[in-house]
C-alpha cells in the first residue's frame, strides 16, 4: 500500500520523521539546509492551499504521464528536481528561516491545514501537475515531504 497523507499512520509516521531534523542534518543532495527545508515544506503547503501564489508550469504532459509516474510508480522522487521559483528557498521563497523549532511546528500545522482543504475539496490545481483528486492530493502531500525528509537522511 502506498503512503498517504489520509492514513493517519502514515501521517504520524511522516510527522515522527520531521521532528527527528535538526539544524544540522546533513543534506545528501541539493541546496537547501535543514532549516531551509522546513520553511520550503511549510510554504509549498501554503502554495497547495492558495495562501500563497506560485506560478505554473503545467503542459500535457506534465498533466498526464508526469503526474501518474510522480505519484503512483511507487519509486522515490528523482533528487534535484527544480521546484518552482517561489518555493526555491535560494531565490524568491515565500517564508525565511527564523527559529528553527517553530519553523518545524510550522510545517506540522502547516500539514494539518493541507490536510483539511484536501478533504474540503478546497484546492486550486497544482502548479505542475494540473488538477488532482483527493487522493492524489493526499498522495502528492505525503510524497513531497518524504523527499525533502529524505534528502537528510531521515
Amino acid at each position: 500500500m502506498l503512503p498517504t497523507l489520509a492514513r493517519a499512520d502514515d501521517t504520524a509516521e511522516l510527522l515522527e520523521r520531521l521532528r527527528r531534523v535538526r539544524p544540522d542534518s546533513p543534506r545528501r543532495w541539493g541546496r537547501m539546509n535543514a532549516h531551509q527545508m522546513l520553511c520550503h515544506c511549510a510554504d509549498a503547503m501554503r502554495a497547495m492551499t492558495g495562501e500563497i501564489l506560485v506560478s505554473h508550469e503545467s503542459p500535457w504532459f506534465n498533466r498526464t504521464f508526469l503526474k501518474w509516474a510522480a505519484l503512483w510508480v511507487p519509486l522515490p522522487w528523482k533528487d534535484g528536481l527544480r521546484t518552482r521559483p517561489e518555493l526555491d528557498q535560494l531565490g524568491e521563497a515565500h517564508t525565511r528561516p527564523g527559529d528553527f523549532e517553530a519553523d518545524r511546528q510550522e510545517v506540522e500545522r502547516q500539514i494539518e491545514i493541507f490536510i483539511a482543504a484536501v478533504k474540503r475539496g478546497g484546492l486550486k490545481p497544482h502548479p505542475v501537475f494540473g488538477p488532482l483528486t483527493t487522493a492524489a492530493w493526499l498522495r502528492w502531500g505525503h510524497l513531497h515531504v518524504d523527499h525533502h525528509l529524505r534528502q537528510f537522511g531521515i
